[in-house]
């Protein structure tokens, strides 16, 4: 099936319509099977990912950048994510970006449906992810743009309300298009890689982006559902701007799910899958997913830096030796959508089911 046959299987239930409404129990479309459920009880352990100080990159001291490197390559290969800091971006745009999103949603429901979308590029206004009928849906709203290449910025699609919201976006995707570039760099060279291999990898000036801003209303029963299901990212790498004040994303680490609290003027990055491929599994994508409260709303912006889509991925020929094969076929991101698109969030499922046997 091609990526413009598929469309909604089922009227679509914008989610913070049906919070505003006063409902006491959820619809039995969002409640998750047992096994799903988020546990309200804290983990056995008390983790906390990574912070990463990105300033000793650019340090005339060589030291202090082979050690930022070091501490980037254990996050890649033991969690899979980490907080950094120092890292350039301008934090009164991180917040203005978070603010006017937040307008966004309070918008009259008119107005925001404008904006409604289709599963041929999830561009707009969108509930659910995932074509399959019958699902089991999440606890969310949100709202999909294009940011890279410039040929798919598309800036009508974007919202003329706030007034400033496509100037805002513009500017803080531009930055965060910076930011990206820097940690391909770091990427790259803590796997021992020529500084510039991975953005080659992903189509030099010819990468993807995309934003995906997620709000999600509050829940009347959040231990039975969740705000997004358990997932690792299908592309190259994600900069998360968490809301400020509620915490609700958890990664997994082991048989836990830990709950990621938020840092001060932090991004949270996390490796894709395709960033698991081109390594060769030395870099690990993140499961991860999101809860939700009864009590609060939350709000969250996802930058996804993906590589071209018709590029072939497969492992870094300099990453494989005998004692070390290739773990994966060559796919274009593109190929890999596809079937993400149509199953939805399934864990690590969908990565793991390319490797090759051994």
């Amino acid at each position: 099936m091609s990526l413009h046959q598929i469309t909604w299987p089922e009227p679509i239930v914008r989610v913070q319509s049906l919070s505003n409404s006063g409902i006491t129990a959820i619809p039995k479309q969002y409640i998750k099977p047992p096994s799903s459920r988020p546990s309200l009880a804290p983990p056995a352990r008390d983790l906390h990912i990574p912070v990463i100080d990105l300033s000793n990159l650019v340090s005339a001291d060589p030291s202090l950048r082979s050690e930022t490197l070091g501490l980037v390559s254990r996050a890649c290969r033991e969690w899979g994510i980490f907080h950094v800091v120092n890292h350039g971006v301008d934090h009164a745009l991180m917040g203005r970006a978070r603010e006017i999103w937040r307008e966004f949603f309070y918008l009259p429901m008119e107005m925001k449906q404008c904006y409604a979308n289709a599963p041929v590029t999830y561009e707009g206004y969108g509930s659910r992810l995932g074509v399959e009928k019958g699902i089991k849906l999440d606890w969310s709203d949100y709202f999909f743009l294009h940011c890279l290449p410039i040929s798919m910025r598309d800036q009508k699609k974007w919202p003329n309300l706030p007034l400033s919201c496509r100037e805002v976006v513009a500017e803080y995707s531009n930055e965060l298009v910076k930011l990206c570039e820097k940690l391909m760099k770091a990427f790259s060279v803590s796997l021992g890689l020529e500084e510039d291999y991975l953005q080659k990898a992903f189509g030099g000036e010819e990468v993807g982006a995309c934003m995906r801003v997620s709000f999600y209303p509050k829940c009347p029963q959040p231990d039975l559902t969740l705000g997004l299901s358990p997932h690792s990212d299908p592309g190259g790498m994600t900069i998360l701007l968490p809301d400020d004040q509620v915490s609700g994303l958890q990664v997994r680490q082991g048989d836990d799910w830990i709950t990621i609290k938020p840092v001060p003027n932090a991004f949270v990055v996390n490796i894709g899958d395709q960033l698991q491929v081109l390594s060769n599994s030395k870099y690990k994508s993140v499961e991860h997913r999101v809860i939700v409260n009864s009590a609060k709303e939350r709000v969250s912006l996802a930058f996804f830096y993906n590589p071209n889509g018709n590029i072939l991925i497969e492992p870094a020929k300099e990453l494989i030796k005998e004692d070390q094969p290739p773990l994966y076929p060559p796919m274009t991101f593109n190929e890999y959508r596809i079937f993400i698109r149509t199953r939805g969030p399934c864990g690590k499922s969908q990565v793991e089911s390319l490797k090759l046997p051994r």
